[in-house]
């Protein structure tokens, strides 16, 4: 616990004021290493006895990605690029299928955890969608009001953060009816109700906070608790794929924590969400 908490005390800080205060290309920079960092994790998921060539490949999709898509670019006038359009729907789509892994575990892990190139697949559509939500939603009305884009990624941590808190206690305090048994036995549905609660509460004082229009409200409450549905459901995806590795923790990188991923699990689903609702609903 005490690892736990040094820990949290140094990277939350850290994190939040690159958030906050970095430029766009160096939180583009922040963000690659973020991503780089879940990929050699995700190796572990891929193979037993990882290798780099995952990472390396990760690596240059992203720069390609990168070169593809410059940083003036990413907003063209109002509207986003539709490269990168495309790339949020894909992701919602792969959230989808995940949705259906997870209802159907173990029997759905039957036809790809025998397939490296499958697995390695499937991290691609987690992690660069990630990268890319974070990246758009920093990046919005920045040349109006530099710190509005920190505010709706802070939103989303929020909204997580809250969710897990709430779910953890209702879970305790309530629990009884399992929610996932295959994949993660401690989730329950009470405490998903509970994190859903919280989550709620957050999205209320949010919508005062950013003064959100009569008329969007609605959209706005929506997309904020399929946001919190869908981080579940990354926690519970990447307890698959380590369930099917055989790992208690995606890494060791962070001490009291494990790895990056199991800090940023919920995040590579619901960022990628909300940033495709808001940039179509809300903006």
């Amino acid at each position: 616990m005490k690892q736990r908490i040094l820990t949290a005390l140094i990277l939350a800080p850290l994190a939040i004021a690159a958030i906050f205060f970095l430029p766009l290309q160096f939180f583009i920079l922040f963000a690659s290493v973020v991503f780089l960092l879940a990929t050699k994790e995700w190796a572990g998921f891929v193979s037993k006895t990882p290798s780099s060539k995952l990472l390396y490949l990760f690596a240059l999709i992203l720069g390609v990605t990168l070169f593809l898509m410059p940083v003036e670019h990413i907003w063209l006038g109002q509207t986003l690029n539709s490269f990168i359009s495309s790339g949020l729907v894909v992701a919602a789509v792969w959230w989808c299928l995940a949705l259906l892994m997870v209802i159907g575990y173990p029997g759905s892990a039957s036809s790809w955890k025998e397939s490296p190139m499958i697995k390695g697949g499937f991290g691609l559509l987690t992690l660069l969608p990630f990268f890319w939500g974070l990246v758009v939603l920093r990046s919005v009305n920045m040349n109006a009001d530099f710190y509005f884009g920190s505010q709706l990624v802070m939103y989303v941590f929020l909204l997580v953060w809250a969710a897990d808190s709430g779910a953890y206690f209702a879970g305790r305090q309530f629990g009884k009816h399992k929610l996932a048994p295959n994949v993660s036995p401690g989730k329950t549905i009470e405490g998903l109700l509970g994190g859903l609660f919280c989550a709620v509460i957050v999205a209320y004082f949010a919508s005062q906070y950013f003064a959100i229009a009569e008329s969007k409200l609605l959209v706005f409450f929506i997309a904020s608790i399929v946001t919190t549905l869908v981080s579940a459901l990354g926690d519970l995806t990447e307890s698959i794929f380590k369930r099917e590795a055989g790992l208690k923790d995606s890494g060791n990188l962070l001490p009291g924590h494990g790895g990056i991923l199991d800090r940023i699990d919920s995040l590579t689903a619901a960022i990628p969400v909300f940033a495709l609702i808001y940039i179509y609903w809300l903006a």
